[in-house]
């Protein structure tokens, strides 16, 4: 028995239905997008590995393809670490962030950047984890005030609705500045601030006691200081508590005040514009990305434990390309994660699907084609089998197809009318 013809480990194909509908839904996000003023881009797929891994990608990093050197000899002469100087992009955001440093000259003060496209990362394959997968950005560079992370989530909250996810999903917001200032109250230092952070993330999965063991087991912290920050952490999950955090701008933790920066001014302003909208205080969130410096933010769906969007402002990468530090900040929707989630929906107007025997006049079938699209129909040219039955046109009409027209036949396209199904 012959080997099965399968895609590449991580990797998958995508079938014509599958692909119409991940196309609707990303004309539906980029619509929206557009429309706000946010500019398209595309940057190269492939990056200098230096660019990669500098620090700013987090556990990312370690999940890079790497692209061999040309020209190297065959003879294995050349150690792992020197045979690579290129690599895949692993998200938008760094690549982004390089294309701005090249291009500033030719962009606006404030640039307000939309781009989509495949990123690779080599993490272990799983069921709706790939290793090449679309991501779905938009990003506000060179503005340092808070309308950047108000316009960001009124942006894709507004993309969501578009999709009819609006009132299924719920904005949890943060902000790094905030993380740091209750580690150090607790008394944990600059040194184990990272892996405190790291710990924290694992919040949701471990609970409040596995952080605790993590802290004090891997000396991030002593049993006194994990025991104050996670105090903090627990009385802060109640609504109602993270609410009048909110209004009082700040928390306390033991004799110290520690400010909850913008994330009031963020949450205030977004109520505002959508009162319908839902978005919380959550101090369990952190993110995983290394260049994060201020408010972070993640979208959850209602029937899903996972986040299907995530951003936040990152101010201190650009410069590590020009040369000096400008404001940025940025959303990204998980569009693997959100194509299950969206309904499927009717295609507009008519589908037809026009049977064609080959062999035959081409002129005559494709200007019967021209006729239908003229007349506003979407049109397929399908050979049907030798003796087409009931199931063919079932399937037809699985396809979304609300019309069949036999090519053959001296059909005028007004005989559509009658070839509903």
């Amino acid at each position: 028995m012959a080997n099965p013809v399968v895609p590449a480990r991580g990797m998958r194909d995508i079938l014509p239905s599958e692909k119409e509908k991940r196309d609707q839904i990303l004309s539906t996000i980029a619509d929206v997008y557009l429309r706000a003023g946010f500019l398209p881009i595309e940057t190269p797929a492939v990056e200098p590995l230096s660019r990669l891994t500098s620090g700013q990608g987090g556990e990312n990093e370690k999940m890079l393809f790497q692209i061999m050197k040309r020209g190297l000899p065959a003879d294995g002469t050349v150690a792992v670490r020197d045979a690579a100087d290129l690599g895949l992009r692993y998200d938008l955001t760094v690549p982004l962030t390089r294309y701005y440093a090249s291009n500033i000259a030719d962009l606006p003060r404030v640039f307000r950047a939309f781009q989509s496209g495949p990123v690779w990362r080599a993490e272990r394959p799983q069921k709706g984890r790939y290793r090449q997968f679309i991501q779905c950005d938009i990003d506000i560079l060179g503005d340092e005030s808070i309308t950047a992370e108000v316009d960001l989530v009124v942006t894709t909250l507004s993309a969501l609705t578009a999709l009819g996810l609006g009132d299924q999903v719920k904005v949890l917001v943060n902000d790094r500045r905030f993380l740091i200032g209750i580690l150090a109250a607790a008394g944990i230092g600059d040194d184990n601030v990272d892996a405190a952070l790291i710990a924290l993330d694992k919040a949701d999965k471990i609970g409040l006691g596995g952080v605790r063991a993590e802290l004090v087991d891997k000396g991030i912290a002593d049993a006194q200081s994990a025991d104050r920050l996670l105090a903090l952490v627990a009385s802060l999950q109640d609504e109602q508590v993270c609410e009048t955090a909110l209004k009082d701008g700040h928390v306390v933790v033991g004799d110290r005040e520690v400010s909850l920066q913008d994330l009031p001014a963020i949450v205030a302003a977004v109520r505002e514009l959508i009162p319908q909208a839902r978005i919380e205080f959550d101090p369990t969130l952190v993110r995983g990305m290394g260049y994060y410096t201020g408010a972070i933010f993640e979208v959850k769906h209602k029937e899903r434990d996972y986040s299907i969007a995530g951003g936040g402002r990152y101010d201190k990468v650009v410069g590590k390309w020009l040369g000096r530090d400008v404001p940025a900040c940025g959303f990204s929707i998980g569009f693997e994660r959100i194509v299950d989630l969206v309904a499927d929906t009717e295609t507009q107007g008519k589908k037809v699907a026009l049977l064609y025997k080959p062999g035959g006049s081409p002129v005559d079938l494709l200007r019967l084609r021209q006729e239908l699209l003229d007349q506003g129909a979407s049109v397929s040219l399908v050979v049907p089998p030798r003796r087409p039955n009931s199931q063919f046109f079932d399937g037809l009409a699985e396809q979304g197809y609300t019309h069949s027209l036999d090519a053959r036949r001296e059909a005028s396209a007004a005989d559509l009318r009658e070839l509903s199904f």
